[in-house]
């Protein structure tokens, strides 16, 4: 799915996604997907932009690693992120059981 079909949640996902343990770009893309059982295979012209906006806001730190035998950048988050991560989850919440209560499903 495309950012623009995630209404907006596409930081809380990423956010979501680096709160266990720091990870490069990719990693955070597979957790996503993961987590979403594959509904999200979120596109890397997407995530990458969003990983350096979350960065600079202050919400992200991140550093050169040796992963794989690789050199990859590698995200975690800092604790404006957690903060933030926080915040925007308690909205999806009440987000979600207002939509839910609007359907008339049971919360």
């Amino acid at each position: 799915m495309a950012r623009e079909s995630l209404g907006g949640q596409l930081d809380l996902l990423l956010l979501s996604a680096l709160r266990a343990e720091p990870a490069h770009g990719y990693a955070v893309i597979e957790e996503v997907r993961r987590r979403s059982e594959q509904a999200f295979d979120l596109p890397e012209s997407s995530v990458y932009p969003a990983l350096h906006r979350l960065e600079q806001a202050g919400m992200l730190d991140s550093e050169w690693a040796e992963v794989s035998g690789r050199r990859r950048r590698v995200y975690r988050l800092t604790s404006k992120g957690r903060s933030a991560l926080g915040k925007r989850r308690g909205e999806w919440l009440r987000l979600r059981r207002g939509i839910g209560a609007a359907l008339g499903e049971a919360n």
